[in-house]
């Protein structure tokens, strides 16, 4: 059966209407996604008691995104994560990003999609949300144009379809940045347990940028172990991660494979996350926080909730051992992740 959906006015950004879209199932469980952004508002399935409660951070106002600088829900690109010196080369050309982070280019620059408003529309069962990006927008090289489709239906899967073409060789990586809680954010994701289906993790330097260096993950492996347990504690606070895995050779390859799975006991709740990327990035909210209430009525607070980012391997322009992420005029880039929330 088609899956309900709805939409309203939302409000308006330079006098460009913004939509709030909710796709209900036919078990009551729904998500809540707008063309701000084409980013995700809310998904709300039921623990094992049957009761439906959201778990995923987001602002049930407008306003709440405009003032966010944690990219909650929100699509990342036109690169997500970070681009050392914010800045690559392509076809022997140097370009210069936004450097917003320290002296490298985090998740687009100042210019990444995460606030700008996409065209909008209802397809079978989800909403498509389109924009182009002109040249030179960021820094980056090209006209870009890019098609989100989210998809849910009654097995409470979300899926996340993105599409892309430009006219000029460039660098295109985009992901969904939901952070989870699938507690109903009556925990902290501390005691959650987490499975990454990744032997591997890309050295990262202090600054969260990568060296280049693929290395063993070692005691940062998730084998269905909690969270707080891979967390550094000093007399400084807690320390979580902010890390990429590498989807195991033998998972990854173009096919929708099982990459990470996470629990929460008290509430019964699973996600299991699938995706043909390369690898998936770990955030655990240390730095998660908003001036707006979120759909709890309080704001975001660190470790009340994670990301788990599938995308192409950071800053790989910058590293020839990395598979590169580079899309040229003759080619179509197409990625998917599917979020399956369940039950124990």
């Amino acid at each position: 059966m088609a899956v309900k959906i709805s939409s309203r006015l939302w409000g308006q950004l330079n006098n460009v209407p913004v939509f709030l879209y909710r796709l209900q199932n036919n078990n009551g469980a729904y998500v809540e996604l707008t063309n701000y952004g084409a980013t995700l508002v809310s998904v709300v399935v039921p623990d094992r008691q049957q009761i439906l409660g959201h778990v995923v951070v987001g602002f049930p106002s407008l306003e709440g995104y405009l003032s966010d600088t944690c990219y909650i829900g929100s699509t990342i690109g036109r690169y997500a994560n970070r681009i050392s010196g914010a800045k690559f080369s392509i076809n022997g050309h140097i370009y210069h990003l936004d450097n917003n982070d320290g002296e490298n280019c985090n998740h687009g620059g100042k210019s990444g999609l995460n606030c700008r408003v996409f065209e909008s529309s209802v397809t079978d069962n989800g909403v498509q949300m389109a924009i182009t990006s002109p040249d030179g927008d960021g820094g980056f090289p090209g006209n870009l144009a890019l098609t989100v489709t989210y998809t849910w239906n009654d097995n409470n899967e979300l899926l996340v379809n993105y599409q892309a073409t430009t006219d000029k060789d460039t660098i295109a990586n985009f992901t969904n940045h939901a952070y989870f809680n699938l507690s109903e954010f009556k925990r902290d994701i501390q005691d959650h347990k987490l499975t990454i289906n990744s032997g591997l993790v890309l050295h990262a330097w202090p600054d969260h940028s990568v060296s280049g260096a693929v290395i063993p993950a070692g005691p940062r492996a998730f084998n269905n172990n909690r969270l707080c347990d891979k967390f550094q504690v000093s007399d400084a606070g807690i320390k979580g991660l902010n890390l990429f895995y590498v989807a195991d050779e033998n998972e990854s390859a173009g096919t929708m494979a099982p990459t990470a799975r996470l629990i929460d006991g008290a509430s019964g709740r699973t996600l299991e996350v699938y995706t043909d990327y390369p690898g998936i990035f770990l955030y655990t909210g240390d730095f998660l926080t908003s001036t707006a209430p979120t759909h709890t009525g309080e704001p975001a607070k660190p470790f009340g909730a994670l990301c788990l980012e599938c995308q192409h391997y950071p800053d790989s322009i910058n590293h020839c051992n990395f598979p590169q992420a580079v899309l040229g005029p003759n080619q179509i880039y197409n990625q998917n992740i599917r979020f399956k929330f369940g039950l124990l």
